[in-house]
């Protein structure tokens, strides 16, 4: 359509269009069943049959089940299409509403053809009540504009793979693939360069390349990383197996078996996740099995999105707690959502390094360091993979996440206009200058009766505590001159840091993200940029 009316806005339902996309996608599961049933009709007819007419009818199943099998990639696009057009709707109708609201609050009624006029038993016409409706009426055409562009954008999308679906899904690319660790911008001139169907052959096809590559748009890594699932599932099955036929299985197999079930009860809630009828849609960037598992996870498309919020845990994240710590991303977003419904954001759970296990691990940096060019990376592939004018990119890393942060951003760079650390001890640097973002966007916060407080650097711990009790109370007691070195540098909450500071309510390590909190609004001002 040109253009979508006040009338039709109004009465838009973005989640019907949210529902419909997840239906489209659960018919992936039955065209799966479809797929595996040919392959065992072709498996039973080269167990008894034999000859020229045999192999015709081998191939025939094969090509039909390749060619089922090559729908799958187009009905998650579906869901994502319907899904994106329903978030951009839901922010359509979030300006109308405001803008009716501010009509309302200045005497002003707007028609039902979304005219604005002045109400003359409120107030009567003048100057200051003109501008007021050429301001209200600029903001009911920009929600009405924004809700005709996402219309636009869904019906060409759509009609494309209507199109595909007359003349083919997938066709074959031409050679050539981006390196392993290829610069994001490279890999985004690539992509840019194939044809739809060529796309969709390397998501069908190379599902494991298209999925891991900082640079590609994240709806495509998404439909490659969906594609593998099951794949991922079936690895931690077998892993399992394997322990369990162990004879005697010993005490470390057992930890073996805890760990094993951890992560499939990891992946169970992200792939539940991932499926759910709600808002904002989850977007699959990464996922590893190996170790304790690594994922990046998105609420909310930020190729589209205004603001993005990239959250990096710390000390003892993995697979099976990365449910809980998506939970801590969507709180940000969700209060993001409430202070300015009319902007479109989006929140990564980005846990894609070896998170260290236990205190003495987190005494190191090692990990911190090894973690810092894959962040870098993976910053660098949201600047390049965004649609339009770029995003505001903020960057929070919670206790040794926030080392993480903080080496990357001073050792390689991020391409971030913001970062937030909580709980933090020590960021690896001295001074907010050091980390490569504008003036005054670096900040901290932590909680009065955080314990990270009394962390110190761990050769100075050591070596009090081996001169007994009353040395090891004067560590923890912070009795240093300054009051303000950490494991891993300055106290970034400290105002010396030269960074700025938000407060937060008595909650501990972890309560930053509890409701109520003031950290939890602070965070959320931080990533709108307020």
């Amino acid at each position: 359509m040109s253009g979508v009316g006040y009338r039709q806005l109004w009465a838009a339902d973005p989640g019907g269009w949210r529902t419909a996309g997840v239906a489209w996608a659960g018919l992936t599961g039955p065209v799966d069943r479809q797929v595996g049933e040919l392959g065992a009709a072709g498996t039973r007819l080269r167990s008894g049959w034999s000859g020229a007419a045999a192999t015709a009818a081998d191939a025939r199943l094969a090509g039909l089940g390749a060619e089922l099998a090559s729908v799958t990639p187009a009905l998650i696009e579906v869901d994502q299409v319907l899904a994106e057009l329903a978030g951009r709707l839901t922010v359509a109708k979030a300006r109308l509403a405001e803008a009716v609201t501010r009509a309302d609050a200045a005497g002003l009624v707007v028609d039902r053809a979304g005219g604005v006029h002045v109400d003359p038993t409120r107030v009567r016409p003048t100057e200051r009540t003109s501008v007021v409706a050429a301001s209200v009426a600029a903001a009911l055409r920009d929600a009405l504009d924004g809700a005709g562009a996402a219309d636009r954008v869904a019906a060409d999308r759509l009609d494309e793979l209507t199109r595909a679906a007359g003349s083919g899904w997938a066709s074959p690319p031409p050679p050539g693939r981006p390196a392993a660790g290829a610069a994001p911008t490279l890999v985004r001139a690539w992509w840019a360069g194939l044809t739809p169907t060529q796309r969709r052959w390397l998501i069908g096809h190379e599902s494991a390349l298209v999925g891991r590559l900082d640079g590609v748009p994240v709806a495509a890594r998404d439909q490659a990383n969906r594609l593998r699932l099951g794949v991922w599932r079936a690895e931690l099955l077998a892993e399992r197996q394997r322990l369990l036929t162990r004879v005697p299985p010993g005490p470390l197999t057992t930890l073996r078996l805890h760990g094993v079930a951890g992560r499939l009860a990891g992946l169970d809630a992200l792939a539940g996740r991932l499926a759910a009828d709600g808002e904002p849609r989850a977007y699959l960037l990464r996922l590893d099995t190996a170790g304790e598992g690594r994922v990046v996870l998105t609420l909310g498309n930020p190729d589209q999105a205004d603001r993005v919020l990239t959250y990096v845990p710390g000390m003892g994240s993995g697979l099976d707690d990365a449910p809980g710590e998506l939970g801590r991303a969507a709180r940000v977003l969700d209060r993001c959502a409430t202070l300015a419904p009319g902007e479109r954001s989006a929140a990564v759970l980005w846990l894609d390094y070896d998170a260290p296990d236990f205190v003495t691990a987190a005494a190191s940096a090692g990990q911190a360091n090894d973690a810092g060019p894959a962040l870098h990376r993976f910053q660098e592939g949201l600047r390049a993979s965004h649609e339009g004018p770029p995003a505001r990119q903020t960057v929070l890393g919670h206790s040794y996440g926030s080392l993480v942060v903080g080496t990357a951003a001073r050792e390689h760079g991020l391409a971030a206009d913001a970062l937030v650390f909580v709980g933090s001890p020590g960021v690896g640097a001295s001074h907010a200058a050091e980390l490569g973002v504008p003036p005054g966007e670096v900040w901290a916060s932590r909680a009065p009766d955080d314990v990270i407080r009394v962390a110190r650097p761990v050769d100075e711990f050591a070596r009090r505590a081996l001169l007994g009790p009353a040395s090891l109370a004067a560590v923890l007691g912070w009795p240093d001159r300054s009051g303000h070195e950490l494991w891993f540098g300055h106290d970034p909450s400290d105002p010396g840091f030269g960074g700025r500071v938000f407060g937060s309510g008595r909650s501990g390590h972890t309560g930053y993200w509890d409701p109520g909190n003031p950290a939890l609004d602070g965070m959320a001002r931080v990533v709108l940029g307020r």
